[in-house]
């Protein structure tokens, strides 16, 4: 198969003098090029917006709008067209003028066949290696957005995988407190919520919340007699339940994206006034987190049930945490606190309730369907028994004169017809009672 010889590039001439014009359009006719003309700048503008031109070869001097005109206006709209400037005067000042404004070529009429043909190849050449670079360059840019976008969704699965650890480990801690059951999600809750009024967002906030949920971790390290004791702790116990601000640290001081939140474990037992644990810390001494986690842990440790008494009001709790504002809580965290008010930090618990609520529920009767469809199946396997065919022979025929046996009534199991709406209105309602759906 003979090949398809390529197209030959498309030159554009522009001058106001015909002859030259014209001479210069037959010579690089006849060494294979496709010239098109123009008489003046606007005219050249106009031509080479209207098909793919890679080369102008203009005079510099012209009517109207000049060559070095033309250039800019080509550098700006077509800026992968190269262009050779022509001039009938040996101005060096004007050639280094021309380079600057982005001309790949400067020569004095009327130009050498030889010269020209060089100049036409050593412009085409170079518009080749650029453009072949400006592929690579958005070749390469293409790949690096694709390897950011996969790093960045590795990155999301990472962070939503040590999410999920540290919400299975607190869940699990929580579990083994009977009594303090969600209490780290409720305290993480009531932390943002006041976090966020005092302008804290963005990566701060999500480490204070990480604190906040991971504050207790250092109980996996008290005994279970001390820590699920239901009655008064004796000095000997309260010194083993002190330890767990530290026993928190040590466990996850290391970890480097837990580096902050495991100063707020280490301090968030510390008091405003100095007279807190581990350190004896004293107001801004106590990371910031910190500080507003002791207010979220008092409030939702005085409006929850323990087997030793009964949660207190929100306006109860409240006013307590109030009087002790400058003492055992800061002034300004206390502040935003207020800010919130009652009905704001009620609707925070209640939201939380509601949620698991509904998770429940979701899991209720998803396993109500399967359930149903379990029941299905079975009576389905049972009418293939009954149903002759390759497996299940047909029954042998009465005897000439024998009544025959009344047939069995059918079960409303075995009938597709009313059970089929059942399952169907059972994973309907799985399906909308399930936020995930």
């Amino acid at each position: 198969m003979e090949a398809i010889p390529p197209v030959p590039p498309r030159i554009l001439i522009v001058d106001d003098d015909d002859s030259v014009r014209d001479v210069i359009s037959v010579l690089l006719r006849e060494e294979g090029y496709n010239c098109v003309v123009a008489s003046g700048a606007e005219m050249a503008l106009d031509i080479a917006g209207q098909e793919e031109t890679p080369l102008v070869i203009s005079d510099m001097k012209m009517p109207g709008k000049d060559g070095l005109w033309l250039l800019e206006q080509l550098r700006e709209r077509y800026p992968d067209t190269s262009v050779i400037m022509l001039t009938g005067y040996g101005d060096t000042e004007s050639a280094v003028d021309c380079l600057r404004r982005g001309a790949v070529d400067y020569l004095l009429k009327p130009p050498k066949l030889t010269d020209l043909i060089r100049a036409i190849e050593r412009a085409l050449a170079k518009r080749r290696i650029e453009l072949a670079r400006k592929r690579y360059q958005k070749k390469l840019e293409r790949k690096v957005r694709d390897r950011t976008t996969e790093l960045r969704n590795a990155l999301r699965d990472i962070a939503n995988t040590y999410q999920a650890t540290l919400l299975a480990l607190v869940a699990a801690l929580d579990a083994r407190e009977h009594e303090t059951s969600d209490h780290s999600q409720r305290v993480v809750r009531y932390t943002n919520a006041i976090a966020d009024r005092l302008s804290i967002k963005g990566q701060e906030l999500e480490e204070i919340g990480r604190g906040a949920l991971l504050h207790d971790i250092g109980k996996i390290g008290v005994p279970d007699a001390v820590l699920l004791k239901p009655g008064k702790l004796t000095p000997e116990e309260w010194q083993e339940m002190r330890k767990h601000p530290d026993i928190g640290f040590q466990m996850i001081q290391n970890i480097p994206f837990l580096a902050t939140p495991a100063q707020i474990v280490l301090s968030h037992q510390e008091r405003v006034d100095g007279q807190g644990y581990p350190r004896n810390l004293r107001g801004q001494e106590i990371h910031i987190g910190a500080r507003i986690f002791a207010v979220a842990d008092t409030l939702d440790a005085m409006t929850s049930d323990r087997p030793y008494r009964k949660g207190t009001t929100f306006a109860n709790a409240i006013t307590e945490i109030t009087r002790c504002a400058g003492t055992q809580f800061d002034r300004d965290v206390v502040r935003a606190f207020l800010d919130i008010g009652e009905q704001g930090l009620i609707k925070i618990r209640e939201d939380m309730h509601n949620r698991k609520l509904t998770l429940v529920q979701a899991e209720s009767q998803a396993q109500e369907a399967e359930a149903t469809l379990a029941r299905l199946s079975d009576d389905l396997d049972d009418m293939d028994q009954t149903i002759p065919g390759p497996g299940n022979p047909a029954p042998a025929p009465s005897p000439r004169g024998a009544t025959p046996a009344p047939a069995a009534p059918a079960t409303p199991a075995a009938s597709t017809g009313t059970q089929q709406p059942v399952v169907l209105s059972v994973l309907a309602g799985g399906r909308q009672g399930n936020p995930r759906d």
